[in-house]
C-alpha cells in the first residue's frame, strides 16, 4: 500500500488522508454545482414540472412546492452530499466508512447498494428516452415535421417506436456516448461533459425563451403556470408538490452523494445545495416558459402529459417561423440535459467496482455498459415487439423499471439518508461538515432532516402506493 493511504480490508477500499478522492476531484466547486445541476435538471424538469404546475393551481402549487423544496429538497440533498465529501469514495463504501466512524452496522452500506442498483435501472430505460431525443434533433432540423399537423406527428412517431431497429440503435448510440465519457474519469470525462454540455444547455435555453417570447404565447403560458387558481387545486396536490421536489433533486439515486465525494472541501455545502436548487427550479420555470409560449402560441393543448415532447411540439415547431431551426435548438437543449443526468447514474456503480476490485476504470465502465445496454433492450422492446407482454398491472418492462425505481427505491433511500444523518451520525460532525454555524439555521436543518423529511417522503410513498398500485388492484376499479 501507498503512503498516505488507509485500508479497510473488508472491502478492499482505499481512501487517501489528504482528503482526495482516488477517483479524482472536481477543479473546482463551480464544477461540482454545474455537475450537480446537470444531474438534476432531466427531461422530466423540461415538461414535467410546467405542466404539474398549470394543472394543479399555479401559483398555488408552486409555492407549495418551494415550500417542500425547503423542508425536504434541501435538507436530504445536503445530508447526501455530505456523505459522499466525508467518505471520498463510492456511496456504498462512503455510508460504510461514516458508519464506522460514527459505531454504527456496517448494514447502512445497504442505502448505498439500493442507489448503484437504482441508478443502472434508471439508466436502462432512460437512455432508450434519450435515444427517442437524439433522432428528434435529427429529424426537427431536416425540417421533416414543416407543416405537419397532429395526425402526420402521431404517424411519424409510432412508425419510429414501432421500429425495433431505430429505437435501438439510437439507444446504442446514446448508451455508447455515455459510456465514453464515465470511462475517462472524474477530470478527463465527467468534467469535460460538464464544460460542453452545460454552458450550451444554459445558451439554448436562453435562445428558446427568447423564440418563445417572440411567438406572442407568453402571457398565455405565464397564466398557465403561475396564475393563483385555487379551483385547481386538488386534495392531492400536496403531496404531488413533496413528490416532486424529491424527485427533481435526483436524491437517492447515488449519484448526488458520488459527485460529494469529489467536491473540493473548501466549497460550502449549504450554499452549493442552495445555488443548485435555485438553478434547477429556474431552468424548469423558463423552459416551461418557453415551451409553452410556443404551444399556446398555435393554440395547441398543453394538457397531453408525456406527449408534448414527441408529438404537440413537433406539431408547434412545424408550424412556426424557422421552427425546424429552433425545433432542432430545443431538442438539443433537451438533449444536453438528459446526457448530463445519464452520466451522474452509472457513476455510483462504476466508484464502487473500481474500489472493490482495484482495477482499471475503463474496464468497469464497460463491463457496466454493457450490463446497462443488455437491461435496456427490454425497455427498447416495451414499445413494439414486447408491445403486448405485460407484467403487473399490464405494466410493460419499461414501466415496470419507471415505477419500481420511482414509487419504490428513491423514496426507501431518500428515507434511510434522512433518518442515518439525522439519527445516528454524530451532531457535531454533521453540523461541522454543513457548515451550520448558525443556531437557529442548525435546529431548523436537524427538525426537518429528523422529522420532517422522513414523514413527508413516508407520506408520499404511502399515498403513490396506494393510487398507483392498490387501487388499480381494487375490484370495482379493473
Amino acid at each position: 500500500m501507498a503512503p498516505g493511504e488507509l485500508k479497510l480490508s473488508e472491502n478492499n477500499v482505499t481512501t487517501n488522508v489528504n482528503d482526495r478522492s482516488q477517483h479524482g476531484m472536481w477543479s473546482s466547486r463551480l464544477f461540482f454545482v454545474l455537475a450537480a445541476v446537470g444531474s438534476a435538471v432531466g427531461l422530466g424538469n423540461i415538461w414535467k414540472f410546467p405542466y404539474m404546475m398549470g394543472e394543479q393551481g399555479g401559483g398555488a402549487f408552486f409555492l407549495i412546492y418551494l415550500f417542500c423544496i425547503a423542508l425536504i429538497g434541501f435538507p436530504v440533498m445536503a445530508a447526501e452530499i455530505m456523505i459522499g465529501r466525508e467518505g471520498r469514495m463510492s456511496p456504498v463504501n462512503s455510508v460504510l466508512k461514516l458508519a464506522r466512524e460514527s459505531n454504527r452496522s456496517k448494514n447502512w452500506a445497504f442505502m448505498g447498494w439500493t442507489g448503484v442498483f437504482g441508478g443502472i435501472l434508471i439508466l436502462s430505460f432512460y437512455a432508450v428516452v434519450a435515444g427517442w431525443i437524439m433522432f428528434y434533433i435529427w429529424r426537427l432540423f431536416s425540417g421533416e415535421f414543416n407543416g405537419a399537423d397532429a395526425a402526420d406527428v402521431e404517424f411519424k412517431w409510432k412508425t419510429f417506436v414501432g421500429n425495433p431497429w431505430s429505437v435501438f440503435a439510437w439507444f446504442t448510440a446514446f448508451m455508447a456516448v455515455t459510456i465514453f465519457f464515465v470511462a475517462r474519469g472524474v477530470n478527463k470525462g465527467l468534467e469535460l461533459a460538464i464544460r460542453i454540455c452545460m454552458p450550451l444547455l444554459f445558451v439554448l435555453l436562453i435562445v428558446m425563451l427568447v423564440y418563445g417570447l417572440t411567438q406572442g404565447g407568453l402571457m398565455d403560458a405565464v397564466r398557465f403556470m403561475f396564475d393563483f387558481d385555487f379551483s385547481k387545486m386538488k386534495w392531492d396536490t400536496p403531496v404531488a408538490a413533496m413528490g416532486h421536489a424529491f424527485f427533481t433533486l435526483s436524491i437517492g439515486m447515488g449519484a448526488i452523494m458520488a459527485y460529494g465525494a469529489y467536491m473540493p472541501r473548501e466549497g460550502s455545502v449549504k450554499s452549493a445545495v442552495g445555488i443548485i436548487v435555485v438553478i434547477d427550479t429556474l431552468v424548469a420555470i423558463l423552459a416551461g416558459l418557453a415551451l409553452f409560449s410556443i404551444v399556446f402560441a398555435l393554440k395547441l393543448d398543453p394538457a397531453v402529459g408525456t406527449s408534448l415532447l414527441f408529438k404537440t411540439a413537433p406539431v408547434a415547431f412545424g408550424n412556426l417561423p424557422l421552427g425546424a431551426l429552433f425545433g432542432g435548438l430545443f431538442f438539443l437543449f433537451v438533449g444536453f440535459a438528459a446526457f448530463t443526468s445519464a452520466i451522474s447514474l452509472t457513476e455510483p456503480a462504476i466508484a464502487y467496482f473500481v474500489e472493490r476490485f482495484n482495477t482499471n476504470r475503463v474496464v468497469v465502465a464497460l463491463v457496466i455498459g454493457v450490463a446497462t445496454w443488455l437491461l435496456g433492450i427490454l425497455s427498447v422492446l416495451s414499445s413494439n415487439v414486447l408491445g403486448e407482454f405485460t407484467l403487473f398491472l399490464n405494466w410493460t418492462f419499461m414501466d415496470f423499471f419507471d415505477k419500481f425505481t420511482t414509487y419504490l427505491v428513491l423514496p426507501i433511500v431518500g428515507l434511510v439518508i434522512s433518518i442515518f444523518v439525522g439519527w445516528f451520525v454524530p451532531w457535531e460532525r454533521v453540523r461541522k461538515a454543513l457548515d451550520l454555524s448558525s443556531t437557529v439555521a442548525w435546529i431548523v436543518w436537524i427538525v426537518c432532516i429528523r422529522f420532517v423529511a422522513p414523514l413527508a417522503i413516508l407520506t408520499v410513498f404511502f399515498f403513490t402506493i396506494y393510487v398507483e398500485v392498490i387501487l388499480p388492484l381494487l375490484p370495482n376499479q379493473q
